[in-house]
């Protein structure tokens, strides 16, 4: 039988009317209401020729492409068997042993079930190499596609024996106009730096080993057509919803097939399947947009905010780090709890330095009591502060991470992941959270602060790569004690913070209510971190916070306006010491706060569009509510334009026929530019300045001329 999968303009056609591993015949843009003979007869014209010194079959990318089908890229599955008996060991589709034992099997279809309109499970089997492999494929409403396999190993213990996996990954085919890849990298606070290149024959492969997907992560793979970019283009994507090693990799084989793929990334021997065990991956999300990265996030921000785990609006929080660091007292604390209250501030974030003994990032780590040193009466005095200044408390934990100078690493030294002698990060080592022992005395400890204390909020932080010990574990456990902490104490939020934006995934996503994007506050950097994170990510998400003028990352200093636009779009904070800001300051502060209220139905719930500049300086992004019925804009300078008129600000994603009022939105101090005139539109009257969304698109505004690292912000409201 043929699939037809449908949602949202794409399509998936998937013939599994052969004996063998089922063959995406297309996955891309809607292909319309075919019939079963429209099927039939797409998927018979779509076999290929038979080549010169080829195999002698016409050679089709399966669901798991494998080389006993001809296939010579990089396969699907991948493994070996351990204690196999003599003249039993697996591998050769003949039946013929394979004297390494590896496993290569000739996958054969047992049946595919439909478990809704748009979700399949295939169920495949090779009785010769004793594995059964299921694959699960779901189209969802929003038109992003859902793949994962599950593997078991079939053999008896006299027979084949264990089943060292080394991989099982997702593979999917794109067409050869997908000529580009862009993917990401990046370093502590200068996260998502996007990258391009063009696929030639050949694999582009990214493959993360830090325990997390770290600061570099290829985060979002994309293949495109030529010149794609976020309005424009034919773009396929994929992301492994998965917070451990991996591997996403787009392969252009000689043979004549292109893919994209992914999996987790095993070390050698770290997945071992006992006869009747099984192994299931996590989910590789792909998704194919005909209008560009815009398009992805369409289809990506809704879906996830159909299971996301937010439940009211973003709060506006203070987070004490950069404000105090390590120096907590409680009349240094009620100070900035009462200068956060005067602006308008709704949640209050204890950072690092409050449990015993922590007095810097060298000692205590792990140590989950707080410092009687510091709070005689615990945490009770500074909280019942909070809550009176009308605000609710969070509170910073690193859970997964122990200083060797600590109480917890003297008393259990065999609770640490790794070798003792490898080399310490940040003075961390990690808690080996897949130790039955650990994982119940931290859970113990955690849930325990969260009885004793009307704690509204975590901050779970992750300061260091793991390098050592089985991430595949470690990253199982770390699920299950969010889990448990969860289900422990229900609406409690959770931000994930990996020192900064080292672990923004869709697998930790769905155990937490927010993300810290990057460590930076410098508005610069964060601009780029942000626009780039926003792609896969919501922005309600997105932890993006006012800091002090001075940036404590970069020490570039920025003004105030510039810095409040910035933060404006996402889950706005701030990281600054309020009792050191102006009078003048903090009236800028609660403004900005009161639009940010005002507005963060539409920041958190509508669609975000990107202009693609000709300017690379000049850079153009808002969000337009689903309904077309308002919308944000923000015209941002990075650095000085490459002419002295810019081009004219074209406003995308608006709805054409209407007709939409545009003003200037004031954030902070007015945005500094350099013009002897300002652009007439923004001259005295340009309330009453009224336009279709047609003409803003296409034709557009003159510009203002800001100065570098400025921002002018606008809303438009169709009349």
């Amino acid at each position: 039988m043929i699939h037809h999968l449908r949602a949202a303009g794409t399509s998936l056609i998937l013939d599994a009317t052969g004996s063998g591993t089922p063959v995406i015949v297309h996955w891309g843009a809607d292909l319309g209401a075919l019939t079963p003979a429209d099927l039939d007869a797409l998927a018979a014209a779509s076999v290929p020729p038979v080549g010169p010194s080829s195999i002698d079959v016409p050679l089709r990318l399966s669901l798991l492409p494998a080389l006993a089908e001809g296939w010579s890229g990089r396969p699907a599955l991948g493994g070996f068997r351990v204690g196999a008996t003599a003249g039993s060991r697996v591998g050769l589709p003949d039946g013929s042993p394979a004297p390494s034992g590896t496993l290569d099997p000739a996958l054969t279809l047992v049946a595919v079930h439909k478990r809704g309109d748009n979700t399949l499970a295939i169920e495949l089997a090779d009785a010769h190499a004793s594995v059964t492999v299921t694959t699960d494929l779901e189209l969802t409403v929003q038109g992003v596609l859902r793949l994962r396999h599950t593997v078991t190993n079939t053999a008896s213990e006299a027979g084949a024996g264990t089943l060292e996996l080394a991989g099982l990954d997702a593979i999917l085919p794109v067409p050869d106009r997908a000529a580009e890849i862009l993917d990401f990298t990046g370093l502590w606070s200068h996260e998502r730096r996007p990258q391009r290149s063009t696929l030639g024959q050949g694999a582009w492969s990214r493959e993360s080993r830090h325990g997390r997907p770290g600061h570099d992560d290829s985060y979002l793979t994309v293949a495109g057509t030529a010149g794609f970019g976020f309005r424009s283009g034919e773009v396929w994507a994929v992301h492994l919803a998965h917070s451990g090693d991996k591997r996403v990799w787009a392969e252009r084989s000689a043979l004549g097939y292109a893919v994209v793929g992914a999996g987790e990334l095993l070390a050698p021997g770290e997945l071992s399947l006992a006869a009747g065990a099984s192994y299931t991956t996590p989910w590789t999300v792909a998704v194919y947009s005909a209008a560009g990265l815009d398009g992805l996030s369409a289809r990506l921000h809704p879906w996830i905010r159909s299971w996301s785990t937010i439940t009211g609006p973003r709060k506006v929080l203070l987070n004490t780090w950069e404000a105090v660091y390590f120096d907590h007292d409680l009349p240094t604390l009620s100070r900035l709890v009462d200068a956060a209250a005067q602006v308008g501030v709704e949640r209050f974030v204890l950072d690092d330095g409050w449990f015993s003994g922590r007095t810097d990032d060298q000692r205590a780590l792990g140590d989950w009591f707080v410092d009687t040193a510091k709070w005689p009466q615990g945490l009770h005095p500074l909280i019942e502060r909070v809550h009176a200044a009308g605000l609710d408390f969070g509170l910073w934990v690193e859970p997964e991470m122990v200083n060797p100078d600590s109480d917890l690493a003297r008393a259990h030294p065999d609770w640490l992941l790794g070798s003792a002698s490898a080399p310490t990060w940040r003075g961390q080592r990690v808690l080996d959270l897949a130790n039955p022992d650990a994982f119940a005395w931290l859970l113990e400890r955690l849930t325990a602060l969260l009885a004793e204390y009307p704690i509204a909020y975590l901050k779970w932080d992750h300061n260091r790569d793991l390098l050592g010990g089985s991430v595949h574990r470690q990253t199982a456990a770390l699920y299950r004690l969010i889990d448990a902490v969860r289900a422990a104490q229900p609406g409690l939020e959770i931000e994930s913070c990996a020192s900064g934006g080292g672990r923004i995934d869709l697998g930790i996503l769905e155990r937490v209510d927010r993300v810290w994007t990057s460590d930076t506050n410098d508005p610069l950097e964060r601009q780029q971190i942000q626009r780039y994170t926003s792609v896969l990510v919501p922005p309600e998400y997105l932890g993006g916070h006012l800091g002090a003028a001075t940036a404590h990352t970069t020490w570039r200093t920025s003004a105030l306006g510039f810095r409040l636009a910035t933060a404006l779009f996402g889950s706005a904070g701030i990281e600054w010491d309020l009792t050191r800001a102006s009078a003048a300051e903090l009236d800028q502060i609660a403004a900005w706060i009161a639009i940010y209220k005002e507005r963060r139905a539409l920041l958190h719930a509508g669609v975000i569009v990107h202009a693609d500049a000709s300017d690379p300086a000049l850079e153009l992004h808002g969000v337009v509510a689903t309904d077309g019925a308002s919308a944000v804009f923000a015209q941002v300078a990075l650095a000085a334009p490459r002419t002295a008129l810019p081009a004219p600000i074209r406003f995308p994603g608006l709805d054409r026929a209407r007709r939409y009022r545009v003003r200037p939105l004031l954030v902070g101090p007015a945005p500094q530019t350099m013009q002897t005139v300002p652009p007439a539109w923004l001259a005295a009257g340009a309330d009453e300045l009224v336009l279709s969304g047609a003409v803003l698109a296409d034709v557009g505004l003159p510009a203002p001329l800001l100065t570098p690292e400025q921002a002018a912000l606008f809303t438009l409201d169709a009349v």
